[in-house]
């Protein structure tokens, strides 16, 4: 091989970044050669094109370009019939110096080259490139390289993920991390994905949440705790729903929903500040600004303006609602009780009103079986859920901590289920015994990951923000 033993070399260090020689020769003048700056650089050739005796690659390190400039007499006549003939893919190392050509391009003037790693497969079309949604998804290795966009939308995510951490630990919370497999699945109503543990010949779950176990340390003395990891739940998928997802959960002793609210109120600006450096986002065309204060809107209050009925109108006659919501275009499952039918009425008439941040405050009972009741009216639970831009970004509530109301709530949940509800929550007996030790009062706040970066990323996919999207399996050829 003229530009090295091996296909696919084992290494190629020591090595500068494309992002150092721009940092250190950025300032370089048109036509400045800065002869001593010999660099190793590697990458991938993106872009070729050749003039006589002389050729221009464009290789691609992470997701910074800088251009290749070689001539046959440095090279010498095999080399440099090797370099004009490396394939787009191809992964190089080169050495040289820096210099801006004439035209202002920073560049590296190749003295030695080297190929690292052949590339078999061509790369996407060089002017349309990879266009197909669900290819981009499935292949996202090659969407990454032909759509260099992508990475900082996706690099966003990792951004505001340390954000959120270093603003709670500011906060004097304690990151934890909790069983994933779980005897019992809990902390949500949704359904779950079962597995089997051979040793202990018993069936675990992949947890819909983490709820139950942060509040037991809740009970053991930790004040401030909160946790970002995966969820999963065996449900649709859609653009707002991927059945594996990332949340950060937190719960915080001796306070109730209202200090939570104005947790989130402060938090979920202060993380635009630092990945955006604004408080303003674009979504859809409008700009929202996420500065506090965020008004707070009561779910009876919101139905009466959007309904035309009230949370009690709706538990008195529930067909009448059905009628009501039917007339206004949505689509009602036969199944829907009264829960299932507020639920459709704020998810389809209610919450598109509400661009501009908004806390949804005081939901029905039936909705929160693991919220404290409100102390003015015990058919209303103290939980809220922001809104932005029309869309759930997170979820929380006055945790409940009486052992015996829980006790009967679970049960409740455990009849739903024995009549064939899917969703519906399981008693947890060592939920009810840590309870019985005594939680403190406290709030708790879930917030979708997920979802937060698509809002602040002005994305509308889910799959726009996780790496590797769930999709229909893909069938090769045999």
């Amino acid at each position: 091989m003229a530009l090295g033993e091996e296909l696919y070399a084992r290494r190629f260090w020591p090595r500068t970044t494309v992002a150092e020689i721009k940092a250190v020769y950025g300032g370089l003048q048109t036509g400045e050669d800065a002869e001593n700056s010999d660099s190793r650089v590697a990458g991938r050739v993106i872009s070729r094109r050749e003039h006589g005796k002389a050729a221009f690659l464009t290789i691609r390190d992470g997701w910074d370009d800088i251009q290749l400039y070689a001539n046959i007499n440095t090279l010498g006549e095999e080399l440099f019939r090797a370099f004009t003939h490396l394939d787009l893919g191809d992964i190089i190392g080169v050495e040289g110096h820096i210099f801006r050509t004439r035209r202002g391009e920073l560049s590296v003037f190749v003295q030695k080259c080297t190929l690292l790693t052949k590339s078999v497969r061509p790369l996407p079309e060089k002017f349309h490139g990879l266009q197909d949604r669900e290819t981009r998804y499935r292949q996202r290795y090659a969407d990454l390289i032909s759509n260099p966009e992508v990475s900082p939308q996706l690099l966003l995510r990792s951004r505001l993920i340390a954000a959120m951490r270093r603003y709670l630990e500011g906060r004097g919370f304690v990151e934890v991390e909790t069983p994933i497999l779980q005897p019992l699945h809990g902390g949500a109503i949704a359904k779950p994905f079962v597995t089997h543990h051979n040793a202990l010949d018993t069936d675990l779950y992949l947890r819909i949440a983490p709820e139950l176990y942060l509040k037991r340390l809740l009970v053991g003395g930790f004040d401030r705790v909160f946790e970002i990891g995966k969820n999963f739940r065996n449900e649709g998928i859609s653009l707002l729903h991927n059945p594996e997802f990332t949340m950060m959960e937190l719960y915080w002793a001796y306070v109730d929903y209202n200090e939570i609210m104005e947790l989130v109120e402060q938090l979920i600006p202060a993380m635009a500040l630092e990945v955006l450096g604004t408080t303003v986002i674009t979504v859809e065309g409008t700009d929202i600004e996420l500065a506090p204060p965020w008004p707070r809107l009561t779910i009876d209050g919101m139905l009466r303006e959007h309904l035309g009925l009230s949370l009690n109108d709706i538990r008195a006659d529930q067909a009448a609602a059905q009628a009501v919501l039917e007339t206004r275009g949505v689509q009602i499952d036969p199944a829907d009780d009264f829960a299932g039918l507020v639920d459709r009425a704020l998810k389809h008439l209610v919450w598109p009103t509400l661009v501009s941040p908004a806390f949804a405050i005081d939901y029905p009972l039936e909705l929160s079986p693991l919220a404290k009741k409100h102390p003015t009216d015990p058919l209303l639970v103290e939980r809220f859920q922001p809104i932005i831009a029309g869309r759930e970004v997170g979820n929380a509530f006055s945790e409940l901590n009486d052992p015996a109301d829980q006790r009967a709530r679970f049960e409740e949940q455990a009849e739903k289920k024995a009549r064939g509800d899917e969703e519906a929550h399981v008693v947890d007996e060592d939920y009810l015994r840590a309870l019985e030790y005594g939680m403190p009062p406290a709030g708790g706040l879930g917030i979708g990951i997920d979802r937060l970066v698509m809002l602040l990323g002005g994305l509308d996919s889910i799959r726009d923000v996780i790496l590797f999207p769930q999709l229909r399996p893909e069938e090769f050829p045999h």
